[in-house]
């Protein structure tokens, strides 16, 4: 009688435990939704096609609109929602600083579509200045575009006996930017069996300088011997000192004038005598 109780008690708890499975598998499941996250707001920017370097002209071909995501555009690029002539309006600009291909194009790499090469190269302010030079004058001639150098000025002592030669050099100029050597902008040539720059041996090399250095340049070319001193590139960042003021020139003094008596009949004029 003890096991007909206890088969029946199992058989109600089996019968129970298949009933409540049984009823929560039929309870509908509520559908799990995964919201996507909204794709970044993007920006159409001008770019680079290719690889530009400095003195290059700009065509159709060397720019093109590219999609940028709008936190990372900055003020300096091309946008296409503010400027949507740009690429045909710069047409025909120089560039002033080099460009990788996918780098936005910026009006401070440009010089105007109407300036000349060299001119649309110079930064404002600036001034194109070119000095005689030979290869034993700039670093055995392997000065190149875009290298900087100190100049210096070297003078013969004019207080020495017939006979004896005296020379002093100072650096005038420091951290000066070579814009060209002769005719060549940029440093482009290299040889085909090891890649390396090739030196550019040129007759004269073309300065980058403000107006004041420029005239001091000009008179220390007249009055003696130029040299340019190639700078490490880690020295660019550095800042040059100022030039010393302009010496006034010196005016010779104008003589007293002295008095002229005229006379007329009976009588007498005092008058002066310009020198």
């Amino acid at each position: 009688m003890f096991r007909i109780i206890i088969l029946v008690v199992a058989l109600v708890a089996g019968g129970g435990a298949a009933w409540i499975a049984f009823a929560m598998r039929a309870e509908p499941q509520a559908p799990v939704t995964v919201q996507e996250a909204p794709p970044p707001a993007t920006r159409e920017v001008l770019v680079a096609t290719a690889d530009l370097a400095p003195g290059q002209v700009l065509t159709k071909e060397s720019m093109r609109w590219q999609s940028w995501p709008e936190s990372a555009v900055l003020s300096a690029y091309v946008s296409r929602s503010t400027r949507p002539d740009a690429l045909a309006s710069m047409v025909g600009a120089v560039v002033r600083s080099k460009m990788i291909a996918g780098e936005p194009i910026r009006d401070d790499k440009l010089g105007p579509v109407s300036a000349g090469l060299l001119s649309s190269m110079l930064p404002a302010g600036k001034r194109a200045v070119a000095v005689r030079i030979t290869a034993e004058k700039t670093a055995g001639g392997l000065i190149l575009p875009n290298d900087r150098v100190d100049v210096l000025h070297t003078l013969e002592s004019a207080d020495k006996p017939e006979g004896q030669k005296d020379y002093t050099t100072r650096t005038i100029l420091t951290n000066i930017v070579v814009v060209a050597v002769d005719q060549t902008l940029n440093e482009t040539n290299k040889d085909d069996k090891t890649k390396a720059k090739s030196a550019a041996i040129g007759k004269t090399v073309t300065l980058e300088l403000d107006p004041r250095q420029a005239e001091l340049l000009v008179a220390a070319e007249a009055s003696g011997t130029i040299s340019l001193a190639l700078r490490s590139a880690a020295d660019h960042a550095e800042v040059a000192p100022p030039l010393p003021k302009p010496v006034p020139l010196k005016v010779a003094a104008q003589p007293a004038s002295e008095p002229v008596v005229i006379l007329r009949g009976g009588g007498s004029t005092a008058t002066s005598k310009s020198p």
